[in-house]
This record gives C-alpha cells, structure tokens and sequence, in this order.
C-alpha cells in the first residue's frame, strides 16, 4: 500500500531546500506533543500555505502530511470516545503508533525527494 515514486526526472531534480522543507512538512505533525490542540494538522497547513507557490514538491508533501494528520486526528478522537467501552484502550496506542512510524517514514522519503503517499489517508484536501 504504500507508494513511493521518485521525483519527476524532468524538472532537473529537486534542490536540497525543497527537499528538507518537504521533509519539514511531514515532521512538523510532531508539533502535536507540544500539548497544542490540533497542532498536528496546524503545523502541515502553515508550512502547506507558505510553500505552495514556491515550492510545488514541499507543498504537495505538506498537503499529504495536512490529509493525513486530519485522519489521525479523527481516528484518534473515535478512539478516545471508544475508551468509555474498553475497546478505545487498544485503539489509541495503536493510532498513536502507527501515526509516528508513518510520519517518520514520510519525512525520510521526503528527504531523498520521494513523492510519499501516506495509507489510510482521507484525502480531503486537495
């Protein structure tokens, strides 16, 4: 399920900032532990925002990380109301873990210039 294409061999090849800003979009989901609400969704829509005219790969990078971090949050708050039946008690690690492997693998695809599409992502914003 998971799709990693490397850059478009046609553009010259992406620079090293492009790359580290992409990378940038995906790890600054990690912003969610400073106890911020939504933080995770907020930190890929700003780096979303201030790229999408300069930089096409980091802001389509941040716009995945943006989707992806939106299905987090959901699935993470699903999993929190759950816990009033027992079953959210194994859920939410299981969001939080899945949610740091998959951001940690997408920062290091997109450090190599790697188009990285997370799994199990609502696409919602496009």
């Amino acid at each position: 399920m998971n799709e990693q294409m490397p850059a478009d061999p046609s553009s010259g090849g992406l620079s090293s900032d492009e790359k580290t800003m992409a990378m940038i979009g995906h790890l600054s989901a990690f912003a969610g532990f400073t106890g911020i609400p939504f933080a995770n969704v907020i930190a890929p829509l700003i780096i979303w925002q201030i790229k999408k005219d300069t930089m096409p790969f980091a802001a389509e990078q941040a716009k995945e990380a943006l989707n992806f971090n939106i299905t987090v949050s959901i699935a993470g708050i699903i999993s929190a109301v759950l816990i009033f039946v027992v079953i959210g008690f194994v859920l939410l690690p299981i969001v939080m873990i899945v949610w740091i492997v998959f951001t940690i693998i997408a920062g290091i695809a997109a450090s190599k210039g790697e188009n990285y599409r997370y799994p199990f992502a609502l696409r919602l914003v496009s």
